[in-house]
């Protein structure tokens, strides 16, 4: 699924309407973060994969100023592994 022309989230489809909403809005506000910084932001992909129906596995790939920075994150909490997949990319374009 794609949300404008930098964002990618891929398997996110199987997430409940509520929380997904709640993970646009989480990315939505990491890229605008970028953007407004003026980083060189180009894309950012998110694969999400669920491993045995209680596990979040989030696979990472931010493109900044033509650099790759790639990143993943295991939890049981939805929320808390998209913000620790976030976090990582954040601080690995620093």
């Amino acid at each position: 699924m794609e949300l404008g022309n930098s964002i990618e989230l891929i398997n996110f489809r199987d997430v409940e309407k509520d929380k997904f909403v709640v993970v646009k809005k989480i990315v939505g506000n990491f890229v605008k973060k970028l953007q407004d910084g003026n980083s060189g932001f180009e894309r950012l992909s998110l694969h999400l994969k669920k491993v045995h129906n209680t596990e979040y596995e989030i696979f990472g790939k931010l493109n900044i100023s033509g650099k790759m920075y790639n990143s993943e994150v295991m939890d049981y909490n939805l929320f808390y592994a998209l913000n620790e997949i976030l976090k990582k990319l954040e601080n690995e374009s620093s």
